[in-house]
């Protein structure tokens, strides 16, 4: 109960990262987790607003939705295999094929995107929007300073991006 106290980003009241830090320069799967919709409304779509730095975004395929990214400029590419990329995923949405897959009110899952972190060390916020049936929530505060979302209302979800140690290296970083 204590651990709630402390950091009630933890609890399912808000759209939260199942692994909430992880080190630089390394893979890394963002698995939102969703614990309610919208006023007892069911979610019918899920938008997450990639951070700058987290690089070759995969969403991963969730039965009964659809996934789909969008693309833009970079501005600060990055060399992948040999070349550099210029255009990157920066933001992914699933969306219910069909009434009969919207998540319920009632009902927890999660929606997972896949990519390499950046370099440098420090907070990502990954932003959501909630699409229900009726309303949405826009998770998308960001503290003025330092990472605490004690006293946001709908706060983005914190991923802490940890110093890698000498053992880290890009190729720890590769995949497909």
């Amino acid at each position: 109960m204590c651990g709630l106290l402390i950091r009630p980003e933890s609890a399912f009241s808000h759209v939260t990262l199942a692994e909430p830090a992880a080190l630089a320069n390394t893979a890394y799967k963002a698995a939102l987790q969703v614990g309610h919709g919208c006023d007892g409304s069911p979610t019918t779509a899920i938008t997450v607003q990639l951070p700058a730095g987290f690089r070759g975004a995969k969403p991963m395929v969730h039965a009964g939705w659809v996934a789909a990214t969008r693309e833009e400029k970079l501005a600060a590419p990055y060399p992948r295999h040999g070349k550099t990329v210029t255009h990157d995923v920066v933001e992914v949405t699933w969306t219910a094929s069909a009434k009969g897959y919207w998540l319920a009110d009632a009902h927890f899952d999660e929606f997972t995107v896949r990519g390499t972190l950046a370099d440098t060390p420090g907070p990502m916020w990954f932003k959501v929007l909630q699409t229900c049936e009726t309303g949405r929530n826009g998770w998308m505060e960001i503290p003025a300073s330092g990472i605490s979302t004690h006293g946001l209302k709908t706060p983005a979800a914190l991923l802490e991006v940890l110093p890698s140690g000498p053992a880290s290296t890009s190729a720890s970083a590769h995949q497909h």
